[in-house]
């Protein structure tokens, strides 16, 4: 782990990731009509073995040795697998299947837990371990999408008071914000792609429990804006009564 900082940081954000798996597998439990037990299962404990495999690869130190590897061991180790599994999800017929069969309500929820990431963010930056750049006051709006999910949610789909193009642009402006402080992680982190903050560099997400910040929780964004983008645009339904989990 990261020395120095409060251990209240690394928890709170540890919960953070407990929440968004939380979400994760409601959406996968929450589609219409419900998928075999056997399926979601194996989607849930999938999710479950990636967030260990980075747990342990991250307290093993691969992530923060070698800073001069190129690429950088947590877009080999940590980013690409779960940029993999995306693609897989759009390119593969089960997998568009699945992603049909979401719930656009849930999808759209999760994005709620982007307003606490970024307060963990602010956080890590008062402690040095974060640039400015990546909060919201630097050059990060990411906050904006967190706060505007809930409402997008309720209002959009569940009471049906938005149109699909409104939705879809949303989603598309909200993926700009995701992409935007990505971008600027990415040049912030210590290794031979930086190009920011070397006076107080992005080293947080090399450390555990920051590593699941990008390998589990920016994947799991950025598979709900695409989910939700392929959804509005096929015609999918907009919103589906809940029904039983597993």
């Amino acid at each position: 782990m990261l020395e120095g900082l409060p251990i209240a940081l690394p928890v709170a954000f540890a919960l953070i990731t407990f929440a968004t798996f939380i979400l994760s597998r409601r959406i996968i439990l929450r589609t219409s009509p419900p998928p075999k037990k056997q399926n979601s299962r194996t989607l849930v404990v999938g999710m479950l073995t990636w967030l260990v495999v980075v747990m342990v690869l991250s307290l093993a130190g691969v992530y923060y040795k070698l800073p001069e590897a190129l690429p950088p061991r947590i877009f080999v180790f940590g980013v690409f697998p779960a940029l993999v599994a995306i693609i897989a999800m759009f390119f593969t017929r089960s997998g568009r299947q699945f992603i049909d069969s979401l719930s656009l309500f849930h999808l759209t929820l999760l994005h709620s837990v982007r307003i606490f990431v970024e307060l963990i963010l602010w956080w890590l930056f008062l402690e040095g371990a974060v640039p400015e750049l990546m909060t919201f006051e630097g050059r990060n709006l990411d906050v904006l999408a967190g706060l505007t999910a809930p409402l997008v949610a309720f209002l959009g789909i569940r009471k049906e008071l938005l149109t699909r193009t409104t939705m879809i642009i949303w989603n598309i402006i909200c993926l700009g914000l995701l992409f935007n402080i990505v971008t600027i992680a990415v040049l912030s982190v210590q290794s031979p792609l930086q190009q920011l903050a070397f006076d107080q560099p992005n080293k947080a997400v090399l450390y555990f429990p920051f590593t699941w910040l990008p390998a589990f929780v920016v994947p799991a964004v950025l598979f709900c804006h695409l989910a939700a983008i392929r959804k509005l645009l096929t015609g999918g339904r907009l919103y589906d009564p809940p029904v039983d989990a597993a």
